[in-house]
């Protein structure tokens, strides 16, 4: 994980798993505090995530404070299909392919 230089957010790399998701739930947790009302994850260079890391996702966008929103640039096809499994509501979270 390190930070975006052009916007708000963070970059991901390799896979999310229960084994790193400690490190995912630490850099979500700095991209809630912000004050930003759109912070970016940039995830084309992640692999695969696993059940534990889109939970952890899907609760840090719905932590997030009113008119607040998570931009998911190019993620796994994984995430993609989680999230649209487990959380189709979550208006919170946006998929983009940038």
């Amino acid at each position: 994980m390190c930070p975006l230089s052009d916007r708000a957010g963070w970059r991901a790399v390799g896979e999310i798993t229960s084994a790193t998701c400690p490190a995912w739930e630490r850099t979500l947790k700095q991209l809630t505090l912000r004050n930003e009302s759109v912070c970016h994850l940039e995830m084309s260079a992640v692999t695969f995530v696993d059940v534990v890391g889109a939970s952890a996702l899907a609760v840090a966008a719905q932590d997030l404070p009113a008119g607040r929103r998570i931009v998911v640039e190019q993620p796994p096809a994984t995430l993609r299909r989680l999230l649209e499994i487990f959380w189709p509501e979550l208006s919170v979270i946006e998929v983009v392919a940038r």
